[in-house]
């Protein structure tokens, strides 16, 4: 007798079904209401920091370069005045395999699932993690299924999309994509139970932990090479995971004064689900369609708990705009001969903006790239924006307004990066717990590890709600 797999039926058993395709209960983990054990969690990966690089080396993923931006520190010392203007350094994790820092959590991901037994490995991503996971998939010798959002309901691509669905098939993944909506976990759900496929999901302890020696490794260089920790790292912030764990490597590798800031496009306005305005958009990721909500509700991932927990880590959260991104990303490309992908850039153009307000002897460093191609290259995604009716001008990025939009700034100096409330973003965590009960001493004490803040301050927030 076949099984049933009519949505109600996959949905009723998605945590039977979770549970045998991650290979974890996450039930063991949970505690008292809102409380769960997350160090528990990280630690059901049985893998140390030390253990894990050894994972990576075995497919030549880490240990890549450091650029110093000599030439945007020059610029942003010029628009900084006196005495300002950090200096701006890249990690260049375009030069892993798969062209990505997504490399570091797909290496963890797919080592795991060969070594329980898993014939294949299935992920739900529109980003560059497909091809990392179809990469170390080709690499270890298992199969390997990518299902991407990819299609509005009239047959429209992102071209950047496309670009990436090319590159995993170029690895030998099978491809599923679908057109936006609701359909994307049950599908997920579907095929992980049909194929008995291992879930390579992004928002796992494995994937998670697979990111921290990219903090350990710039906690390394800069010492070995500065003899200091940075000052300030940025990091593009989505789902949260590329932060946590930059930040607990750094933490782990004991550069606990180093400031850790988030850095998405500004998408405000866009529904990243809406079928008309899933192409009114030219980032799809590193936008604050994925940061905000995935930083306030990090459990609304494709796993019961998620491992990327940004609130935990992250000191400033600011954003940029579409055209100053596409400004930097060609600034780059010209200044300092470095042709990168979008995502990345994100966190180079906060960068840069910061670094003029920093003094001269700090460092900031910018801890991905990603690699382009040619979905990715501004000219492609300004066509596309054109063709759905976006306007693309030059001016006052200050001026953008997405959807509608796209501002080229007419001089570096327009680049601005807009801080967010940190508070406003703990007070959304709080109410999207959702309870009537009230929280017990123990709740109280979660949440406010969570978000850092004092226990009292959380019940504080708690009373004024």
């Amino acid at each position: 007798m076949s099984r049933d797999t009519s949505y109600d039926s996959i949905m009723s058993r998605k945590n039977e079904i979770m549970k045998k395709a991650v290979g974890i209960d996450y039930t063991e983990f949970e505690r008292e209401g809102v409380v769960f054990d997350y160090e528990g969690m990280m630690k059901k990966t049985g893998y140390e920091l030390n253990q894990v690089r050894e994972i990576e080396k075995k497919t030549s993923v880490g240990d890549t370069p450091v650029y110093e931006l000599k030439n945007l520190t020059k610029l942003a010392r010029k628009i900084g005045g006196r005495g300002k203007g950090a200096r701006i350094f890249l990690k260049d994790e375009a030069a892993n395999p798969s062209g990505s820092f997504k490399a570091r959590r797909a290496a963890v991901s797919v080592y795991h699932a060969k070594k329980l037994g898993y014939k294949g490995v299935v992920a739900a991503t529109s980003g560059n993690y497909g091809a990392a996971v179809a990469s170390q998939a080709a690499m270890q010798g298992l199969k390997c299924i990518i299902i991407q959002e990819c299609y509005d309901s009239e047959g429209k691509g992102q071209p950047e999309i496309i670009e990436k669905a090319r590159k995993c098939e170029a690895y030998g993944a099978e491809v599923i994509q679908l057109t936006v909506g609701p359909e994307l976990f049950y599908t997920f759900l579907k095929v992980l139970d049909e194929t008995g496929y291992f879930n390579a999901s992004l928002y796992t302890p494995f994937g998670v932990a697979g990111i921290e020696t990219l903090g350990y490794e710039l906690a390394t260089w800069f010492r070995e090479n500065e003899n200091k920790d940075p000052d300030v790292v940025v990091v593009t912030n989505a789902g949260g995971g590329n932060l946590t764990g930059t930040a607990r490597g750094l933490l782990k590798s004991g550069a606990t004064n180093t400031t850790i800031i988030g850095a998405s496009v500004d998408l405000t306005g866009l529904h990243m689900a809406s079928d008309n305005q899933f192409n009114k958009k030219s980032f799809t990721t590193g936008h604050t369609g994925f940061g905000v909500p995935f930083s306030t509700n990090p459990d609304r991932s494709d796993v019961p708990r998620s491992a990327a927990r940004p609130l935990r880590y992250m000191d400033r959260y600011v954003t940029v705009s579409q055209g100053e991104v596409f400004y930097m990303t060609e600034a780059m490309a010209m200044i300092e001969g470095l042709e990168r992908g979008p995502a990345g850039n994100t966190s180079v153009t906060a960068a840069f903006n910061l670094a003029t307000q920093m003094d001269e002897d700090k460092i900031i460093v910018v801890q991905e790239t990603e690699y382009t191609g040619a979905g990715k290259h501004v000219s492609a995604q300004l066509s596309f924006a054109r063709e759905n009716g976006i306007s693309i001008e030059i001016g006052d990025p200050v001026n953008q307004v997405p959807g509608k939009n796209i501002i080229l700034p007419k001089h570096p100096s327009l680049i601005k990066a807009k801080e967010l409330d940190m508070m406003k973003l703990k007070k959304s965590y709080i109410k999207n717990l959702k309870t009537d009960k009230g929280f017990s001493d123990d709740e109280i004490k979660f949440i406010a590890e969570e978000i850092r803040l004092s226990e009292e301050e959380v019940k504080r927030i708690i009373e004024e709600m």
